[in-house]
């Protein structure tokens, strides 16, 4: 029995908080906010192939094969950049993040499919590279910061030059701290050309609401995790959410959620979480990841996320079909791992492309 070497790649999910100014009426478009979480996740391993393998890519069970594709154009992409085409491999696709849902799907698995692609040839390329290459990280740099270094990231936007947007901020949110995260998957965020005409079809961000979510960003959701307290980041991320939603309200049926039965959650979160605890667990940092159909909630602890959906359900305001978890906030990036484990005879990857 021979040993095969795998590299391994594990890269959280990401929730994107906002824009600070997405039509640069302040100067200087986009900049925006991130907080990387524990679950759900991207999980993948590269090893060299063998003849059981249909092809380059497989999956797991449950893995779309849409992401199949996309991983194997991301294997392409870096097999011609560098010129590493040599050696067949083979990408196996465990875990991956919902498509669409606001959590950073796309610029995780490419990433995800680059650093290990990296770590098998042992080439030490920085993420911003990689996320140029596979064309990610085009308005917002919290996905590429996410997957280096997680925790709660803001970035400066998007440079004049093309190169992805510089990380002005890095806050590890305190361990105790939980994130409640909500999705309808009957529901899809824009993406692509329908974002891209969603953007086009609204009106500017106002100069007076561009500086309201970078006050509020600077002297609350920012010092709240740095040491000023739960309640001042919650209020700070809320009152960010209240001025997007509004803004991208008419791209969204006139809703600040995509998924109306998200807001409905979501909107009954915020208002039992003003009440029923200590004046350290009141409150909750509530909005929409992106374009949704992800909400998400900040609570101070795991037993107050648990006693909110508790009393959600029991209220009647969680539709069926919806799923949620209350998730850690996560202050490290991607991991990867290199290994040599006993081969397993008769051991065959499903292959989907």
């Amino acid at each position: 029995m021979t040993g095969v070497r795998t590299v391994e790649v594990e890269a959280p999910a990401r929730l994107h908080l906002g824009f600070l100014d997405p039509a640069g009426t302040l100067g200087r478009p986009f900049g925006s906010l991130g907080l990387t979480v524990d679950a759900p996740q991207t999980r993948l391993s590269l090893r060299a192939s063998s003849r059981a393998d249909a092809g380059p890519v497989s999956a797991d069970p449950g893995v779309p094969a849409a992401e199949v594709e996309r991983a194997a154009r991301h294997l392409l992409t870096m097999q011609q950049r560098t010129g590493l085409a040599d050696k067949a491999l083979h990408l196996r696709l465990h875990e991956t993040l919902p498509a669409h849902a606001g959590l950073g799907s796309g610029t995780q698995l490419a990433l995800a499919v680059g650093r290990a692609f990296c770590g098998w040839h042992g080439l030490d390329l920085p993420t911003a590279t990689l996320a140029a290459w596979l064309g990610r990280g085009l308005r917002s740099g919290v996905g590429i910061a996410g997957f280096d270094a997680g925790g709660l990231l803001l970035d400066g936007g998007p440079l004049a030059h093309g190169a992805p947007a510089p990380l002005l901020a890095r806050i590890e949110v305190p361990a105790d701290w939980r994130v409640l995260v909500v999705t309808d998957p009957a529901t899809r965020g824009l993406s692509g050309d329908a974002e891209r005409a969603a953007l086009a079809q609204l009106p500017p961000l106002s100069r007076e609401q561009a500086a309201a979510i970078c006050h509020e960003t600077l002297m609350r959701l920012l010092p709240g995790c740095a040491g000023a307290g739960f309640a001042v980041a919650a209020a700070g991320l809320s009152a960010i959410q209240d001025v997007l939603g509004q803004h991208f309200a008419p791209a969204q049926d006139g809703e600040p959620y995509t998924s109306p039965a998200v807001g409905r959650l979501m909107r009954w979160l915020r208002q039992a979480a003003a009440t029923g605890a200590g004046p350290d667990e009141q409150g909750a940092g509530i909005g929409q990841s992106s374009w949704g159909p992800t909400g998400f909630a900040l609570l101070p602890s795991a037993a107050r996320a648990q006693a909110l959906m508790g009393a959600a359900q029991a209220a009647g305001v969680v539709a069926p079909g919806l799923q949620w978890r209350v998730a850690t906030p996560l202050n490290r990036g991607a991991r990867l791992s290199d290994r040599i484990a006993a081969a397993q005879p008769g051991d065959a990857a499903r292959c989907l492309a």
